[in-house]
């Protein structure tokens, strides 16, 4: 035997993990890859197909809104169109059943129906834009303010003001000075009634502000 086949048939070293192991790691790398590949074909191909689905499906959900916004065809759909709560389900992880979810919080919230508005609201996902971000925190907070929930109902308008354009962000100041009165919290108020008139005095919550201002400095301990 020559001295070249004594080194290719030496034994292994007991012990040794690599050695020991190297099938297995040969399985977790093809593992690894397999994975990969799948996660490059579900977000190229999967979720760009539902997601182009899910829009095509929306527009008609959206006209049913526009038609009456309590009518239960926006939600539950019509003719063979799906509704939101449809879209949501079926279509999550899409823009499309993001803004569905949106839609429905604020249905929920103009049908009195509290708690399906704060379940459907919880479900959305912030998606950058100045305009619905904001609205959807708004939106919670006007859901917990009517089920007198109102340190949740703090937060979220607090969360909204912050998030919101100059245009809407006076609406939720004067909703949190409310709120806040609600809880005896007449400093608080105070200090967002003045964020108004301060930072925002063209908006038409600033118009008539100093009445709200001077009934919460009038309670300040």
């Amino acid at each position: 035997m020559s001295t070249t086949d004594n080194q290719t048939i030496q034994p292994t070293k007991k012990g040794s993990f690599l050695q020991e192991n190297n099938k297995s790691l040969l399985f977790i790398a093809g593992a690894v890859v397999l994975l990969v590949l799948i996660y490059l074909w579900y977000q190229g191909v999967y979720l760009k197909g539902r997601a182009e689905e899910a829009a095509s499906k929306m527009y008609k959900a959206e006209q049913f809104v526009g038609v009456d916004s309590l009518s239960n065809r926006a939600v539950k759909g019509e003719g063979g169109y799906p509704g939101f709560e449809q879209i949501a389900k079926e279509y999550d992880n899409t823009k499309s059943a993001n803004l569905a979810n949106l839609y429905l919080g604020g249905i929920y919230l103009r049908k009195g129906e509290y708690k399906q508005a704060i379940e459907a609201l919880s479900k959305y996902s912030a998606t950058g834009s100045p305009v619905a971000d904001p609205l959807a925190l708004g939106l919670l907070g006007d859901a917990y303010s009517e089920l007198k929930d109102y340190k949740q109902a703090t937060t979220y308008y607090k969360k909204a003001a912050d998030k919101a354009s100059k245009f809407t962000s006076p609406m939720f100041l004067k909703k949190l000075g409310l709120v806040n009165e609600s809880q005896n919290d007449f400093k608080g108020a105070v200090e967002a009634y003045t964020k108004i008139k301060t930072q925002y005095p063209e908006s038409a919550e600033a118009q008539l502000i100093d009445a709200y201002i001077a009934r919460a400095q009038e309670k300040v301990k």
